[in-house]
């Protein structure tokens, strides 16, 4: 039995309690109050009449007359006078009509009240015996309606009562939940905090899990902080900050072979030029300063622009990767003042030449870096200063302007969305679920979705083609009973519309919400906390998993939504790559694991491409692998 319950227990019982004992105390006083005052009446009446009847002549008919006035006028069951030899002399009876008072409260009250007696003397001789008692019916009514009022009055007392008491035991009952939701939080590994309730043994019981739930926050914040930084150690220049080559070229091959926004944007390359002179005028520490502050600027350009990677790919190249970027004289315009600001703050003239060249998925990473490099080449002869923009590969576009590509993307979802599928596997080769990125149908051919999705994000139909994505999902879970893996786009999420009609949509179908497992990027769930806050909330409740993808750069801010209940968290491909290999990589995915298993939280890798790093990832402790190097393993037919 609950706590609550047993409260309303102890409530009810005892205002039973009350009320048996104050109702039969009530009775008992009121039927010993009457008998009292019955018993002299009797006595006094008795007393009266028959010191009337020794004053009197004692014929027949004056005695008749003075029991008869008596009995009519004094409400009583019995007046009788008999002689010392016990015969009746004279007598008046009358039966005992209760008609308004239940018997059974008769029956449970009934009054033992002595009868009056007095001598009736004749001078100095005794005369007879006088006995006279009272009628009872007059008694039963009052005693029966003061217990009525009674009644009513504590049912009133106890209607109060329980009013009182419930808005007393809502306000335990309210922290006892949250302190129970706290409970159950920690037992999930969400080490959240609550305010503070007043009751004071409530109040001990929220501190101490609230000092539990901080200590074991900051350990893990602590853990994530020395694994980023190593992780920045490995792929990080130590001297500006930004990716080393091989870390950014991976990020470049991830974007060109990616299904989303991601697979289009701009790649510029910037260099300063003559830097071996540079750093003879102005030293080794000023030199490092300036590139410092070149990978800076620039990094601050990619965060402005939404998504922006920068690396150093040789000791005067720098590298900045625009995803979803697609006016290239816009930029190269912007590029070109934040430039020109850097060179008017240096003590010696720099020459910073820069070369842009937009990219699309399928692209090959050597032709876009070599059209860049011979671009730069070209513009560092033009002078410091020049900006130019590379011819990029050749592509056939599907659509020639927006308005073809709105009624294309428009007819395509109506006409329904293809999923991809591809298996995410445990160490045992069993399926966790199935990544299913969308595909549509344009010009007569099912199109991946890094085609289509800068259009879409372009074009403001994100909302419509994740609503669509979910229905696909639901008839393929209903179809075929896996659980599968779909994308949400960050204006989704930013639009309470869209999340009110998924939440209505998943609620029709909890069998098929269970199986349900949606995935965001990292950067959408640190930088617009709100929304991911929001969708979470709205989501998890109706038993969706919700994870996050790409996860790495950001990796010490996951901490800060451990109270969100994340489901699974899916670790870049850059960190996974050759982690059969490299040390360094093995210790921090080891740490991340470790860390997301102190959360509850699944650890999976992306982009796995050998069986070696499987093989090592799983060794690694993490609970899932995604990528061509998992064929070999086991997993269940679609």
């Amino acid at each position: 039995m609950s706590l609550i319950k047993q409260i309303w227990l102890t409530i009810v019982v005892l205002l039973l309690l009350v009320f048996g004992s104050s109702l039969f105390i009530g009775v008992s006083s009121s039927r010993a109050y009457i008998e009292q005052e019955v018993r002299i009446k009797n006595a006094d009446n008795a007393n009266a009449l028959a010191l009337t009847m020794s004053q009197m002549p004692k014929d027949p008919v004056t005695l008749e007359l003075l029991v008869a006035a008596q009995f009519d006028t004094g409400h009583y069951r019995q007046v009788e006078l008999r002689d010392p030899q016990g015969e009746i002399i004279e007598q008046r009876r009358a039966g005992e009509a209760i008609e308004d008072v239940p018997a059974w409260f008769v029956d449970l009250v009934r009054f033992e009240i002595p009868p009056g007696q007095a001598v009736v003397q004749d001078g100095w001789r005794q005369f007879g015996i006088l006995t006279l008692e009272s009628q009872h019916s007059f008694a039963y009514r009052s005693l029966w309606r003061s217990s009525l009022e009674l009644v009513g009055w504590f049912a009133l007392a106890a209607a109060l009562s329980l009013l009182l008491a419930w808005w007393i035991v809502r306000t335990i009952r309210r922290p006892l939940r949250n302190v129970v939701d706290h409970a159950l939080h920690i037992g999930e590994r969400r080490f959240t905090t609550i305010p503070a309730p007043r009751t004071r043994e409530l109040r001990e019981v929220v501190e101490a899990m609230n000092q539990l739930s901080s200590t074991v926050r900051d350990m893990l914040g602590e853990e994530s902080e020395k694994l980023d930084l190593l992780r920045r150690r490995l792929q990080h220049d130590g001297v500006t900050g930004v990716l080393k080559r091989e870390a950014f070229l991976a990020q470049l091959q991830i974007h060109l072979e990616s299904q989303d926004a991601r697979a289009s944007g701009t790649l510029a390359l910037v260099r300063l030029a003559r830097l071996a002179e540079v750093n003879e005028r102005l030293g080794h520490n000023e030199t490092d300063a300036l590139l410092h502050a070149l990978a800076s600027g620039l990094d601050q350009f990619g965060k402005v622009r939404g998504g922006g990677v920068v690396g150093r790919l040789n000791g005067s190249d720098f590298a900045l990767l625009l995803p979803g970027a697609h006016d290239l004289e816009s930029l190269q315009h912007e590029l070109g003042k934040r430039l020109a600001a850097l060179k008017e703050q240096s003590r010696v003239s720099l020459g910073l030449p820069a070369a842009l060249v937009d990219y699309a998925q399928g692209d090959q990473r050597s032709v876009l870096l070599a059209s860049l490099d011979g671009a730069l080449s070209a513009a560092e002869a033009r002078g410091d200063q020049s900006l130019v923009i590379a011819e990029g590969p050749q592509r056939r576009s599907l659509f020639t302007n927006h308005g073809e590509w709105r009624h294309a993307l428009q007819e395509a979802m109506a006409k329904g969305i293809y999923l991809a599928h591809y298996p995410v596997l445990d160490s045992e080769g069993e399926l966790l679920h199935f990544e299913s990125p969308s595909r549509l149908r344009l010009n007569s051919e099912w199109q991946p979705a890094g085609i289509f999705m800068p259009w879409i994000s372009r074009l403001e139909l994100d909302s419509r083609l994740d609503l669509a994505v979910i229905d696909a999902a639901v008839r393929d879970i209903t179809q075929r009973g896996k659980p599968l893996g779909i994308n949400l786009s960050a204006a989704s999420i930013q639009d309470a519309r869209f999340v009110t009609e998924l939440q209505t949509r998943l609620k029709a179908r909890p069998d098929v919400a269970a199986r349900l497992w949606l995935e965001l990027p990292e950067s959408l769930a640190i930088h617009d906390l709100a929304s991911f806050r929001s969708l979470c909330h709205a989501l998890q409740p109706l038993g969706c998993r919700i994870g996050l993808e790409h996860v790495g750069a950001e990796f010490t801010r996951i901490a800060d939504l451990q109270d969100l209940g994340l489901g699974y968290l899916k670790f870049d491909r850059t960190l996974v790559q050759g982690v059969d290999r490299v040390a360094e990589q093995q210790t921090i995915l080891r740490g991340m694991a470790t860390l997301c298993h102190s959360l509850g939280i699944l650890a999976i890798g992306e982009g796995v491409e050998t069986r070696g790093e499987a093989r090592t990832l799983f060794e690694l402790g993490l609970d899932g692998a995604t990528g061509p190097g998992i064929r070999q393993l086991k997993y269940p037919e679609e």
